[in-house]
This record gives C-alpha cells, sequence and structure tokens, in this order.
C-alpha cells in the first residue's frame, strides 16, 4: 500500500482506534501510558509497514488495524508485569491526559461549558462501566461497535458462530446499559 493511501485510511480510523484503545487499555497501562501515545504508536508502525499492508477492503484493513492496536496493548500489558520498573522512571497518565483538558478547553470555544462537562463526564461514565463488564463483554463491543467489524469477522476472531457472536453482543449491551443506568434496569 503506499504511504499516502495509509495515511488516509490512518486519519479515517483515527477516532475509532481512539475510541478502541481508551475502551481496551487496562488500568495498569492507564496508570503509566498516555493513551494518546499507544495511538500514535500504533499509526507510526503502520506507517512504518506501509509496504507489508495489503489493502483488500475498508473492512480488511479495519480489522488489521484494531488487531495491532489489541496486540500493541497486549504486548504493553505483558511488559507491565514482567518489567520491573524503577518509580522514578514512570511517566504519569495524569500528566498526559492533561492534553484531553486542553482539547475539552478547545471545545469550549464553540458549545457551553455545560456541554463540555456533560461530554466530559458521559465518557468517564463509559469508561467506568466498561471496567466493570468481562474480557468478553469488552471485546465483543468494541469489536462491534468501535471496530465496525460485521458479526462474521467478529465470530472468525473469536472463534465462535456468528449466532454465538450475536448472543454475546446483545448480553454485553444489555449488562454495558444496565452498568450504566441501573435505576431503568430495575423497572425493566
Amino acid at each position: 500500500m503506499d504511504r499516502d493511501e495509509l495515511e488516509n485510511l490512518l486519519a479515517a480510523n483515527l477516532p475509532a482506534v481512539r475510541a478502541f484503545v481508551r475502551l481496551r487499555t487496562s488500568a495498569a497501562i492507564r496508570a503509566r501510558e498516555s493513551r494518546s501515545d499507544l495511538v500514535q504508536s500504533v499509526c507510526r508502525e503502520g506507517l512504518e509497514t506501509a509496504d507489508q499492508i495489503e489493502h483488500r477492503s475498508d473492512a480488511a484493513f479495519r480489522g488489521w488495524l484494531f488487531t495491532a492496536a489489541l496486540r500493541k496493548l497486549v504486548a504493553r500489558d505483558r511488559a507491565m508485569h514482567t518489567l520491573k520498573r524503577a518509580r522514578h522512571r514512570e511517566v504519569s497518565a495524569d500528566a498526559a491526559e492533561a492534553s484531553n483538558a486542553a482539547l475539552f478547553d478547545a471545545y469550549a470555544t464553540v458549545t457551553t461549558p455545560s456541554a463540555v462537562v456533560s461530554a466530559r463526564e458521559q465518557v468517564q461514565r463509559l469508561e467506568q462501566a466498561f471496567e466493570e463488564l468481562s474480557e468478553a463483554h469488552r471485546e465483543v463491543i468494541t469489536l462491534a461497535k468501535i471496530a465496525g467489524l460485521s458479526h462474521q469477522e467478529i465470530a472468525a476472531q473469536l472463534q465462535i458462530t456468528e449466532e454465538a457472536s450475536r448472543q454475546l453482543l446483545r448480553r454485553a449491551m444489555i449488562r454495558l446499559t444496565r452498568i450504566l443506568d441501573p435505576g431503568d434496569a430495575a423497572s425493566s
């Protein structure tokens, strides 16, 4: 694939990759590393291997991209658990997340402060709710809703049937809804 084509595909899929990484990053990684840096690393590695990437379809490219992001997260998680890092060498994720505050401040110029606060709260609620989901539920939601994979593609990746993929996603979405709005779940 030529570099310009890859850059365009990465740019088109960047919001979804950011969401995927935000939702799939473990607490251990979040405490030590910026999720923006992880996304940037995935994109950089893609650009470095552009000549090895075959663009058969947009769906196949997204599958490659989200698989690369997941491999990056798994590798970082393993590194966190196997390497003993000196405390003074660790970079606080708080500093990295400060860039998000700057982003929200920039958005404030085109929206009301209450809308910015509301958006920030919604992102935080979703990420906290995601922490309460099982690994299988997190995976199927991110593959279906963030990566945009079909049930056929999800089934192949998870090594289950398409029907099992549909059922798993349905149960995961019900669980997520109950976590996000426990009062509504009690009345159903």
